[in-house]
């Protein structure tokens, strides 16, 4: 019988081929270009082509008109920018549905102002008024004598 399993060494990640890579400086300056005008990401760059985060920080630091010019320039992930757009309009949803129930809820109150007025009950609770007659305490009833 033939073992169909499959290896766990195939899937480790130690025991892939290491090689060297080396990019041209041409590539490298396109690559950070596209940084500055943040079309791409380190991340980007890191997993498209198998480089390091280390390695592209430092083309950043070699190549970039911005670094050479003492200018900080914060490098914002793609990702980033998605997830905060995707979080405004999860806000921009919520005060949607907030606006909605506070609608419901004054239309309710206003029925229960109507109801009150046309049968002559008082529907809502008043904070401080008396309890009805039918809920006294049992207290004196459940002692024994």
């Amino acid at each position: 019988m033939v073992n169909t399993m499959a290896n766990v060494n195939y899937f480790d990640h130690q025991n892939k081929p290491q090689f060297q890579r080396t990019f041209s400086e041409e590539f490298k300056k396109i690559k950070i270009r596209e940084l500055e005008r943040n079309i791409t990401s380190v991340s980007d760059i890191s997993r498209t082509y198998s480089v390091s985060r280390s390695s592209v920080y430092k083309w950043i630091y070699k190549y970039s008109a911005m670094a050479k010019k003492q200018v900080k320039q914060v490098v914002e992930a793609k990702s980033d920018t998605l997830k905060i757009k995707a979080l405004e309009e999860r806000i921009k949803e919520l005060e949607r549905i907030v606006g909605q129930k506070q609608l419901l809820l004054e239309f309710k109150d206003k029925m229960i102002e109507i109801a009150e007025a046309t049968y002559n009950v008082d529907i809502k609770k008043k904070v401080g008024s008396k309890l009805s007659s039918g809920t006294t305490s049992t207290e004196k009833n459940t002692r024994k004598s």
